[in-house]
Parts: structure tokens; C-alpha cells; sequence
């Protein structure tokens, strides 16, 4: 109830007329019946403007310490969580990733819409970076197409460390829905799984237009804060 007041009544118009979403392809999202949107993540404010332009609503999961805050601070930050379509998701025990996939599995086979950033990070400097694996299981498993989405300006409207943003035209782009149906017997197999990421991955460049690096964003973003070592010897920089 929360998720659709706020996208119809008391937040989402007030959105749309700020900042006039510019859409292509939404045609490709189907109206009915599961499907997996796969996107870019360049902003924090990803998971509020694609799937405002969705008529449907979109499932992402979250961490569920955002949902059990103390305070005005704790409720606001629930609140925003619940009206962008998250739900929690324990990270404490077992395996956190096991646990998200298995969360959005569930949201496919009640034939829903689930979000799903495939690079499972934001982007450090708005390059597209190398894929995990988890959205080629969940679309196996599921059997759900995956529509690729790319967020072509997000990271200008709100760079990471903003907390308010830039007042422009927001712009989305999705693509054709993907269908991995031929694979569906190649569950658990890491080469069929890495290869239809890949696929995926590619799509987004081609409809983000960003350069692609194959490496984990995490990875990057570990290298850049971690302490310096200092060495005689200079070395190239890389990428």
C-alpha cells in the first residue's frame, strides 16, 4: 500500500514533474507475468526513478538492518525502502547472496517484477564493470526473460556522496527482453552462467553507451581506499 501511494499520489507526480523522465523502450517490458530488469547502477537514485517510469511494481531486495533503524532517522529510511519496492533480507547468517536470489525467486514465481544490478555495486566512475553471476541463475531457475536496463544520466543527477540532487531530465533505456530459455538444463554449470552474464553485460554497454571493464567494480572500489603502498619502484597505473 505504501509503495503505491507514494509512486501515485504523494511522491511519484511530483518526480515525474521535476524531472521529466525521458523513456525508451519501456514497450519491452512486459504487462503481465515474471521478468528479471537487469541494470547499470551508477546512483542511489536508480532504485527510485526506474521504477517510478514502470507501471508495474519492481522487487529489490535490501539489507534489513535499512528496515530495523531507531528513531525519525530509522522510520524515514524504512519508509523509503518500503515505497521503492525492497524488502530485507538478513545478511548476518549463511549466505547473503544465496539469500537475495532466493528472495527474487520467489517474487518471479509470483509472477512479479524483480531488480536486479548485476554488477552488485554502484559503479565507482560510472564505467560498466564486469557482471556476477547471480542474475544468469536467477533467469535459469526462474525461467523469466531478463530485460536489460541502462540508466544513461543518473550519475550526473545524483554523483555518489550527494544527498540532494541535480534538478535535469532523467533518462532510461530499455531493451529487448533476453530469452535464456536454451539453457535451461545448464543450471549450475559456471561456464553457461558466466557466458549469459557476459550477454547481459554486453547489451548494457551497447544500450548505456558506457566503456566496459572487465572487472568487478568491488574490486576497484577495495583498491582505491585502501591504504597506499608505497614502493622505490614506479609502476604503470592500470585502466
Amino acid at each position: 500500500m505504501i509503495y503505491w501511494l507514494l509512486k501515485y499520489i504523494f511522491l511519484g507526480p511530483w518526480l515525474r514533474l521535476i524531472f521529466r523522465p525521458q523513456i525508451e523502450g519501456l514497450r519491452h517490458v512486459p504487462s503481465r507475468g515474471p521478468a528479471i530488469l537487469a541494470g547499470n547502477h551508477l546512483s542511489f537514485s536508480d532504485s527510485i526513478f526506474m521504477p517510478l517510469v514502470v507501471r508495474r511494481r519492481v522487487t529489490f531486495v535490501a539489507k534489513a538492518e535499512y528496515f530495523t533503524g531507531k528513531g525519525i532517522k530509522g522510520w524515514l529510511t524504512k519508509q523509503f525502502f518500503l515505497s521503492t519496492g525492497c524488502i530485507p533480507v538478513d545478511r548476518t547468517g549463511g549466505d547473503a547472496a544465496k539469500a537475495a536470489l532466493d528472495t527474487l525467486l520467489r517474487v518471479l514465481r509470483e509472477g512479479d517484477l524483480a531488480g536486479i544490478y548485476p554488477e552488485g555495486t554502484r559503479s565507482p566512475d560510472g564505467r560498466l564493470y564486469r557482471g556476477k553471476t547471480g542474475v544468469a541463475r536467477l533467469a535459469l531457475e526462474s525461467g523469466a526473460p531478463v530485460i536489460p536496463v541502462a540508466m544513461l544520466n543518473s550519475d550526473i543527477i545524483q554523483p555518489t556522496g550527494k544527498l540532494i540532487p541535480k534538478v535535469m531530465r532523467v533518462k532510461i533505456r530499455f531493451g529487448r527482453p533476453m530469452d535464456f530459455s536454451r539453457y535451461a538444463d545448464r543450471l549450475g554449470d559456471r561456464l553457461v552462467e558466466r557466458a549469459i552474464t557476459d550477454e547481459i553485460m554486453y547489451e548494457l554497454m551497447e544500450l548505456s553507451g558506457r566503456e566496459y571493464v572487465d572487472v568487478y567494480a568491488q574490486k576497484i572500489k577495495e583498491q582505491t581506499t585502501a591504504t597506499p603502498h608505497y614502493s622505490p619502484v614506479q609502476t604503470p597505473a592500470i585502466g
